[in-house]
């Protein structure tokens, strides 16, 4: 059988462990060459009746899986159920909750949720090169998540906010896009002007434009810079916020329609999960599949780990 295309070829084809080893080993060593993670060695061969390879170079650890430096690495969950979770996230327009993928799969809810976020993990952004470096506009905004606080209890009910952290008891998110390109998104304390302007210096190449809305904090950030003024109109021409707008709905659809509750310490993730499938999404110049998205976050699950004690914020995120 071909790789697969669709859903329902996916759990067919990944339904056999042959499949899987040999779809694992195709993403992780292009030339077909499974390397030991702990010595480099190619001299590695595979154990049958294990479902394990084995190092002939004296060390620690001589067996090993294709799990190990993995997102996947010390999981119980076989790669039958784990290729399929993968491929419902990445091609979820609104995300898939735990409790959905925890009767899709067959394993608890509480395991749904910690794969879920390993897989986030691998679809978070590697890529260096800054927003509009080929000289077009990004556009920059912020928004705000968060319960209303008009429905609070009001023992619960949040202090008076200051200007530069926005609305009471929410928690801020500042994006970038480029004009129909890619889109960088990150949770921050406040929307200052110091915080605004590092973002920007850190994700925008110097040579693109900036549009933004009215907001002060925008002010000196060292860019060609448009502003469209909200309270008067919301297009002018080329200059206006509409694209990063359209994102945040998708996000908020996402938060608000799939998880519905989400902790501030978790969001980051969250953004990540969207911004993936936004930048990975099917265009006219880019016909991106399924399969394709798929196998894209496939290609980025070594080199990264996520314990649940790190999920949990008991210790900090471990980089293999």
């Amino acid at each position: 059988m071909e790789a697969p295309k669709t859903l329902q070829q996916a759990i067919q084809y990944f339904s056999d462990e042959k499949n899987c080893r040999q779809f694992m080993i195709a993403m992780r060593w292009p030339d077909d060459k499974v390397r030991c993670p702990r010595c480099g060695s190619e001299r590695v061969t595979w154990l049958e009746k294990a479902k394990l390879y084995f190092c002939p170079v004296k060390h620690d650890k001589q067996k090993f899986s294709l799990k190990v430096g993995t997102i996947f690495e010390d999981s119980p969950i076989c790669l039958e159920k784990w290729l399929p979770a993968m491929w419902l996230l990445c091609n979820a327009r609104n995300g898939i909750s735990s409790y959905e993928l925890h009767r899709a799969l067959g394993v608890t809810q509480k395991t749904a949720w910690f794969m879920l976020h390993r897989i986030r993990l691998a679809m978070k952004n590697k890529s260096l090169l800054k927003l509009g470096y080929q000289g077009g506009p990004v556009e920059m905004d912020e928004t705000f998540i968060g319960g209303k606080v008009g429905n609070m209890h009001k023992s619960k009910k949040p202090a008076k906010a200051t200007k530069s952290r926005g609305i009471t008891g929410k928690t801020i998110i500042v994006g970038m896009l480029e004009r129909k390109g890619r889109v960088r998104a990150e949770v921050v304390i406040e929307r200052s002007n110091a915080v605004l302007r590092a973002l920007a210096n850190r994700h925008i190449d110097p040579s693109a434009a900036l549009v933004t809305d009215e907001w002060g904090g925008y002010k000196g950030m060292g860019f060609e810079h448009a502003i469209i003024n909200h309270a008067v109109e919301y297009v002018n021409g080329q200059i206006h916020t509409q694209g990063i707008e359209n994102f945040w709905a998708l996000l908020k659809r996402s938060l608000g329609g799939t998880y519905i509750a989400v902790e501030p310490f978790h969001l980051d993730s969250y953004v990540d999960e969207q911004a993936f499938r936004y930048n990975n999404r099917a265009t006219k110049d880019n016909p991106l599949t399924d399969a394709d998205r798929f196998a894209l976050a496939v290609s980025q699950i070594s080199g990264r780990r996520l314990t649940y004690a790190e999920l949990t914020g008991k210790v900090g995120e471990t980089t293999l």
